[in-house]
């Protein structure tokens, strides 16, 4: 077994600078939506509703965004006021475009998105030969063929 068995990094920062590339490369308004009640998350409060925030962080909508491991940063207009925006990447709930809906949701970290999931459970001991058998298949595969 090899020696690197330390648990990886979270793969949501990476998946966020991913799916935000992809939407500002094809055309379209990259969305977060965020959960607003997460610790550390600085927006300003007129903006939250039930808890929640969505943020146009398009370049012509936002100026100096960072996409970090562990924060995102820009600042923003709101109502005509410059604020700095400030939000763990943990409290991203969603990135999307704006005029398609397509992007990705991420599970709460309470939801466990980052971690591997349980082993699966053994199989049961084979029948012992009733008429319900069917014979096991071998997984498929493929073959080259020249």
């Amino acid at each position: 077994m090899s020696e690197a068995t330390q648990p990886m990094t979270s793969n949501r920062p990476y998946l966020l600078r991913a799916i935000y590339d992809w939407i500002s490369d094809n055309g379209l308004t990259p969305y977060l939506l965020i959960d607003a009640t997460g610790e550390g998350v600085r927006v300003p409060p007129q903006v939250v509703k039930n808890g929640q925030v969505v943020l146009n962080i398009a370049m012509r909508a936002v100026a100096n965004l960072e996409l970090g491991n562990d924060w995102i940063g820009f600042s923003a207009r709101f109502s005509g006021v410059s604020h700095a925006v400030r939000i763990p990447v943990s409290s991203v709930l969603a990135l999307y475009a704006q005029e398609n809906g397509q992007g990705m949701m991420f599970p709460t970290d309470d939801e466990g998105g980052d971690t591997p999931p349980p082993p699966a459970p053994e199989e049961p001991p084979p029948s012992q030969g009733g008429a319900d058998d069917k014979p096991k298949r071998g997984a498929p595969f493929l073959r080259v063929i020249k």
